[in-house]
């Protein structure tokens, strides 16, 4: 049994909601991080499992491309409006809104991060101040998780052949089906 599409205000109401949940997490996790730690000073919270260092990035993952902040604003607002698109004209799915919700959270975190923060507006510094050396050898905040773990979530989708609009596409559900009916013949 399957659901009935998502109405296009439900699917709006789903991203919003959560979207607003993620920039708050984020924007209030990146308040404490300013208020309580020291710059660029390891704070050792879970020994070397997870360690609290507070940077300002101006660059992307790694400190990549830090002369050029301002291309990240663009790509972040483009992501952003893609987003915003997307759930107004296609996304009639569950799983679609819910990741699309997750991600547009994240996204608007660190644009935040570049439009309001210093040293300017388009070419703020994002707030980092998570590390997880036995995970990955970078800094990183809550924005940057939910970026990371729906582009994957977007990934999956993709690869079981969801659509935007709920529908599944049959060549990703074919090699299943192959599968049950051979095993079936047997």
């Amino acid at each position: 049994m399957s659901r009935a599409p998502l109405r296009t205000a439900a699917a709006g109401t789903i991203v919003v909601i959560l979207a607003a949940v993620v920039l708050a997490a984020d924007q209030f996790t990146k308040y404490l991080a300013l208020q309580h730690l020291p710059p660029e000073q390891p704070v050792h919270v879970v020994g070397n499992v997870l360690i609290f260092i507070l940077t300002a990035n101006a660059g992307a993952a790694f400190s990549l491309g830090s002369d050029v902040t301002w291309v990240f604003t663009i790509a972040l607002a483009v992501v952003s409006l893609a987003i915003i698109w997307l759930v107004g004209t296609r996304v009639r799915s569950r799983a679609w809104a819910i990741i699309l919700g997750l991600l547009l959270g994240g996204v608007l975190g660190n644009l935040s991060d570049r439009l309001f923060r210093a040293p300017g507006f388009g070419v703020g510094h994002v707030v980092d101040f998570i590390n997880t050396p036995w995970m990955m050898p970078a800094i990183y905040n809550v924005a940057d998780m939910f970026i990371t773990t729906m582009m994957v979530g977007v990934a999956i989708l993709v690869l079981v052949g969801l659509r935007l609009d709920g529908t599944r596409d049959k060549r990703a559900t074919a090699p299943d089906s192959a599968a049950a009916q051979h095993t079936s013949e047997h």
